[in-house]
């Protein structure tokens, strides 16, 4: 609904290799972005993308039930605009004209698949703004097939997207579970060549403070926090140290799947493949030489519904 103090309602969805959310929420220069929902559902859309190169038709459907609960929830809110971007899967997927055309029967909208440059900088918006820290801002969006490192302070000066993420790597390194010293050895080798050519493309050692995104981020934070339960409020912006980040990557690696969700902070589907979101996210800080990171709620979702004032 859009009023005379210029604040539009606006609906975001942002659908990646692990998980496909929802931002339903009034924006406006004055005062952001205020949150009316904020959904998040575990449909691993790009479950064997990496060995096959295809969407399978059982992920597009397990997309396309998320979906249509989500234009239920866009219906009911009189949203002013709306904006779905699909991230590495369905970049990388050999069938994403399948996946598109789901999209549009069930929205009513086709999905704008991003590249991953403007991934990275509708991250950074959604991640910096209103943030206390001191600048410039290293900002790392960690996702199931990819991770996004960006540098900036009010705007983006450089953003890289590198072939890494918590689903990618799992499947390529992490088979057993618990995963096995060897496969955990190789994982390493692979994320931090990555993490090297990145930090080096983006000019990451210039950053004063390092900004995680995404659900492995704040699933690290909110373990190394010892929370009883998943909480945003707490968990956003709070800042983790680098010793903290190893110790909760090293616990992770060392449990099974079924161990991990015995922490109430774990949410089910994120539970085999946090050990490689974090062993990334433990990479990036010591590769980076930052002694924390601040875990941000805020992230894609916010950077596209501000895309839309």
């Amino acid at each position: 609904m859009t009023t005379e103090s210029t604040v539009k309602r606006v609906a975001a969805i942002d659908c990646g290799t692990n998980s496909v959310r929802l931002l339903v929420a009034d924006v406006s220069e004055a005062s952001g972005v205020t949150d009316v929902t904020r959904q998040m559902r575990i449909v691993r859309l790009g479950e064997g993308v990496d060995r096959t190169g295809r969407l399978s038709p059982e992920a597009i459907e397990r997309t396309r039930v998320a979906l249509a609960d989500y234009a239920g929830d866009i219906a009911r809110a009189g949203v002013d605009a709306a904006r779905m971007v699909a991230t590495s899967a369905s970049r990388d997927a050999e069938n994403a004209a399948d996946f598109q055309a789901m999209v549009f029967d069930t929205l009513g909208f086709a999905p704008e698949v991003i590249t991953g440059d403007e991934e990275a900088r509708l991250s950074f918006a959604g991640a910096v703004r209103g943030l206390a820290a001191e600048p410039p801002f290293l900002v790392v969006d960690i996702g199931g097939g990819s991770t996004e490192f960006v540098v900036g302070s009010e705007g983006v000066d450089a953003a890289l997207s590198v072939d890494i993420g918590c689903v990618r790597m799992t499947e390529r390194h992490l088979r057993s579970d618990p995963p096995t010293p060897a496969q955990i050895a190789a994982a390493e080798a692979d994320i931090t060549a990555a993490v090297e050519r990145a930090l080096a493309a983006v000019d990451g050692g210039r950053a004063r403070t390092l900004v995680g995104l995404a659900g492995s981020v704040t699933t690290v934070a909110a373990l190394a926090l010892g929370l009883p339960e998943y909480d945003p409020k707490r968990i956003h912006r709070a800042r983790i140290s680098a010793a903290d980040v190893a110790k909760v990557t090293a616990d992770l690696l060392g449990k099974t799947a079924e161990q991990r969700l015995a922490n109430p902070v774990m949410h089910p589907g994120r539970a085999d493949v946090i050990g490689a979101g974090a062993l990334i996210l433990r990479i990036i800080v010591e590769r980076s030489g930052a002694d924390s990171v601040i875990a941000s709620e805020s992230d894609i979702l916010d950077g596209i519904a501000l895309s839309l004032t």
